[in-house]
């Protein structure tokens, strides 16, 4: 490795974060629960945030926003629907091994409507801040 490489990774580490070590202490949505599994406090990480989140069964999610974070999901486990928009009028089925995008201040909301099976999800945002804005309900279906 060149000397100038070297001094690029002088001090940086990696670190590997055990499920004992995940902070609950972030930003919840109602029907969800959130926990931090990458931050600047657990990690180090200077662009990055990541979490998991369960969306316990039969459950609908608060509608929500990002701010102006960039959000990736990945589906671990169960199925689930997405909805999004201005008004829920878009909503997409999910299953293990989807991805989802959701773009900057784009108003969703997270759906179990499994009687029995939570659903997991990991989370991975391109912001320090776990932003979650919380929006008020409107006349939406629920499940």
């Amino acid at each position: 490795m060149s000397n100038n490489k070297q001094e690029a990774t002088r001090g940086q580490h990696i670190r590997v974060i055990k499920p004992q070590q995940f902070d609950a202490n972030t930003p919840q949505t109602p029907g969800m629960q959130r926990v931090a599994v990458v931050s600047k406090q657990l990690a180090g990480s200077q662009g990055l945030w990541a979490g998991v989140a369960v969306v316990a069964p039969n459950v609908a999610g608060a509608i929500h926003h990002h701010g102006a974070t960039e959000s990736i999901i990945y589906v671990v486990s169960g199925c689930a629907r997405m909805r999004w928009g201005e008004r829920m009028q878009f909503e997409e089925d999910v299953e293990p091994g989807d991805f989802i995008y959701v773009p900057p201040f784009v108003p969703h909301q997270e759906i179990n409507p499994s009687s029995d099976t939570p659903s997991q999800w990991v989370i991975v945002r391109n912001s320090q801040e776990p932003i979650v804005v919380n929006l008020e309900p409107f006349d939406v279906v629920q499940l």
